[in-house]
């Protein structure tokens, strides 16, 4: 069974268009997934359907099995999250906040939070809003981490963050992951912020999906090329120079000639520039 699943997974917003249409995925347990789109893909959205945040227009969003929405408090017993803008209590202590988790989920390891905290420098007496955006990013993680979670969705927290506190908020994750076999999934509109640490990749676009795949296989599958290779092509965008590129898909080991591998953020790049070509709006 799949740690993670939409199946026909749909979510409009009153009148206005759809932020997710047809999502139809499934995540193994392990490893880390990089869910990857524009801002406004709707990646968000996607992941608050997993905590319970919102209710699907159409399908359903589960996890281990259970309905996000209609049985909840099962899935959000295995889920730990972390928000795209995350924040604590200005007037709280940083050990007050512990506290507070430990009231809100028995399981809660505060030693095991205090720990990674110790080892981050980030004293646990501090006011959380004397702290910076990285060091609250990093007890909100320690928080969720110290849940134990069985899937830890992490909604765009490295936006924020300096090119320091990124490297460190993922050491952390990877940890997680490696070590007590958490399933991530980061979402991010920076590939090269996650490149490095993810297993799997998900690119959404204008609320659909766009690719699903290992990111092995995605390194291997997908070339770049200035020739074209009509049948093979999946989307065409510039270069920061101005130069055409053409994103190809061929089978392992069968690069094209006249192209070389694409890097992870080129292949998103080709998926979107595919939507934007069949006429619909990525933003």
């Amino acid at each position: 069974m799949p740690i993670l699943g939409a199946n026909d997974l749909g979510k409009r917003f009153g009148r206005r268009r759809w932020a997710l249409r047809g999502i139809n995925l499934q995540i193994a347990a392990g490893g880390i997934t990089a869910l990857v789109g524009p801002n406004g893909a709707g990646k968000s959205t996607l992941l608050r359907s997993w905590v319970g945040f919102e209710r699907p227009t159409t399908g359903s969003a589960l996890v281990a099995g259970h309905d996000a929405w209609r049985d909840r408090r099962s899935a959000l017993s295995r889920v730990g999250y972390v928000s795209q803008s995350p924040a604590l209590y200005e007037s709280l202590s940083v050990e007050e906040h512990l506290r507070m988790a430990g009231f809100l989920r028995p399981a809660f390891d505060r030693e095991m939070a205090r720990s990674r905290l110790d080892a981050l420098g980030i004293p646990l007496e501090s006011l959380g809003g004397r702290l910076s955006g990285g060091q609250q990013a990093q007890v909100i993680l320690s928080i969720a981490l110290a849940t134990h979670p069985e899937v830890l969705l992490l909604d765009e927290p490295l936006a924020q963050l300096d090119p320091l506190a990124r490297r460190e908020f993922l050491q952390l994750v990877v940890g997680a992951v490696r070590g007590e076999g958490t399933t991530a999934l980061l979402s991010s509109h920076i590939v090269t912020d996650i490149e490095q640490a993810c297993d799997r990749l998900i690119v959404l676009g204008s609320g659909k999906l766009l690719l699903q795949t290992s990111i092995e296989d995605a390194l291997a599958c997908f070339s770049i090329s200035s020739v074209s290779h009509q049948e093979q092509i999946v989307g065409q965008f510039p270069d920061p120079g101005g130069m055409a590129l053409s994103l190809i898909h061929h089978e392992r080991a069968a690069e094209p000639p006249e192209s070389r591998p694409a890097s992870l953020e080129e292949i998103v790049l080709g998926h979107l520039s595919a939507l934007r070509q069949s006429g619909e709006a990525v933003n």
